[in-house]
Formats: C-alpha cells, structure tokens, sequence
C-alpha cells in the first residue's frame, strides 16, 4: 500500500504545482487609494493565493517569488531550488475592512507553520513558511502571534516560520494567477490544496466573503 500510495503522490506532484507551461509573467496591480500590501509564502501559491482572496477586505492576490536572490526568477528557476526565492502570495487588502493581524492569523491557519523547508508533499526551501513585514509594528504583530501559537499548543511542534523583512516581490507566470479558481478539477489541487484552502475557511470563518460563508 505504501508504494502505491507514493505512486499517486508522485504523478500529483507531476501534474501539480511544480508544472511548468509559459513564461509570460503576470503584472502588479496599481495600489489603490488607502489599500495596503502584504506578503506572505506558505508553500505553493495556487491554494495561499486563493485563500487569502476568500477574506473580507482583500481586493486582489498575486502568486509570486520572494526571500531570494535573483531578480525575475522564471517558475523553473525558483523549482531548482538555486534562487532561495519562496513561493509567495503578495496581498492586497483594505485595512479599514481587515487588519494586518488577522491576515497574519489567517496565514497561520492557511497552512502548517511547523514544517521546516517543505509543505506536505511539496519538498525543498522554495516551500518554506514565511512571513515578511514592511514595519517594525508588522514584525511585532507576526512575533506575537507566533508566540500565542506556540503557547496554545495548537500545532503539536514550535512554529518554524521565518520573520524576514520585506525586500521586492516578483509575479509569478500568467498560468499561476487564480490557478486553483481555473482548474478544479485538477488532481493536485483536489489532494493539496483544497484541504489547505478548506482549513483556513474552516478557522477564520467570521473573515470570509458572504459568498464563502458556508
């Protein structure tokens, strides 16, 4: 059982997140009057990227790269594991409709902080958990709320996020946008990354869109 199981897992990963088509990338939005702009990686971008777009106040999601050291980074870069940039997904939001701390509580429900350097199948640093702030008061908020994760004991190992301060951001290939949303039948989003999706909803249901309060 436990080679067939690794058989499925392997052809996920082969039509999932690490399936490279075209390298035309996608374009940061104009930031509106008074919106704000927060980035956070959490593994791969297609199930981070529609989870935060379901929050209340969040105008637009872009899949990105962040953390790294090369500038423009194509997918298949990133995937090689030779630009130490992290799937990202830059928020836009509304801080009169929600806070800064309740996209860093959302981050923390939308997938497992607690996995170093990798997020379920998905293996290597471009999965990696981190939260990335603008303002020492962002860094202050991200800081608490992991040390009330960890007292509360509500994942069964200390948190393993990183708290980076924010460098640039670079937007992902067209096919990345709203990837999950585009293909739901998908065998890897349906195995990956709908339960990460359905665990954030699941934990921050006051914050939901009226249309994914279900």
């Amino acid at each position: 059982m436990k080679k067939i199981a690794l058989y499925i897992l392997a052809l996920l990963l082969f039509a999932g997140c690490a399936n490279g088509q075209s390298n035309s990338f996608a374009s940061l939005p104009k930031l509106k009057s008074g919106e704000k702009v927060a980035d956070f990686a959490s593994g791969c971008f297609w199930a981070s990227t529609e989870a935060f777009s379901e929050l209340k106040g969040v105008d637009k999601v872009i899949a990105g790269y962040a953390g790294g050291n090369k500038p423009h980074p194509s997918y298949e870069e990133v995937c090689s594991e030779s630009t130490n940039h992290a799937e990202t997904a830059e928020v836009y939001y509304d801080p009169k409709v929600i806070t800064y701390a309740q996209l860093v509580d959302a981050f923390f429900h939308a997938h497992n902080p607690t996995e170093l350097n990798y997020q379920g199948p998905d293996q290597g640093a471009s999965y990696r958990s981190i939260a990335f702030y603008r303002t020492p008061e962002e860094k202050a908020v991200i800081e608490d709320a992991i040390k009330k994760l960890n007292a509360s004991r509500y994942y069964n190992a200390p948190i393993v996020t990183q708290v980076v301060p924010f460098s640039v951001f670079y937007p992902a290939e067209k096919y990345h946008q709203g990837y999950y949303k585009q293909h739901p039948d998908n065998g890897y989003i349906n195995a990956v990354s709908r339960p990460k999706v359905e665990k954030m909803r699941a934990a921050e249901k006051n914050l939901l869109k009226p249309e994914f309060q279900k």
